[in-house]
């Protein structure tokens, strides 16, 4: 996911005052509840529009945040009195990999010519675990272009072993070998 440098320096400000604390995952609630809400196509369009005055925004965002840790409520105040609810779902992720980082935890999408069934979720997600050495949180994707195998994206690394990739490296090798 891209995310704005500013959204990640806020996760970042977020992740420090929640250790400071010790609610990280006070936070990680309260971040989700403003992420939610700033991705709600009616709160949206009411933060959005320039008519509605800054008072019924913040207002809307108080009512709909109830019981959130006060410094989440903060910020998204801040959010929104900056016309910058965008950030709200984009600052919550940051967070949430920031943490999971510092919890050992990676997450990776997986993507295959079909849909895996738990088990085979369960056994992907082990031997990535394996090959990393941390915890790894899968998240299946189907895209029927790879043909079969897989495709494992966690963070900046891919470990390609689709059909695809490799009929394709079959390919080269043969045009390689002609000359």
């Amino acid at each position: 996911m891209i995310r704005e440098v500013a959204a990640k320096r806020y996760a970042e400000a977020a992740l420090l005052l929640a250790r400071e604390k010790g609610n990280e995952e006070t936070w990680s609630a309260g971040l989700a509840a403003v992420a939610s809400l700033f991705s709600d196509p009616q709160a949206q369009a009411t933060l959005e529009n320039p008519r509605v005055p800054l008072a019924d925004k913040v207002r809307l965002v108080q009512e709909a945040l109830v019981g959130v840790d006060p410094l989440v409520l903060n910020l998204a105040r801040l959010l929104v009195r900056r016309s910058r609810i965008a950030l709200g779902p984009q600052i919550a992720g940051a967070f949430q990999e920031r943490l999971d980082e510092a919890k050992g935890v990676s997450h990776a999408v997986i993507t295959t010519a079909v849909p895996l069934s738990e088990e085979d979720v369960k056994a992907v997600a082990q031997k990535l675990s394996e090959i990393t050495g941390r915890q790894v949180m899968v998240e299946p994707q189907v895209d029927e272009s790879i043909l079969g195998g897989l495709i494992a994206r966690i963070g900046d690394r891919l470990l390609d072993g689709s059909t695809r990739s490799r009929l394709e490296a079959l390919k080269h090798q043969m045009a390689g070998a002609r000359t």
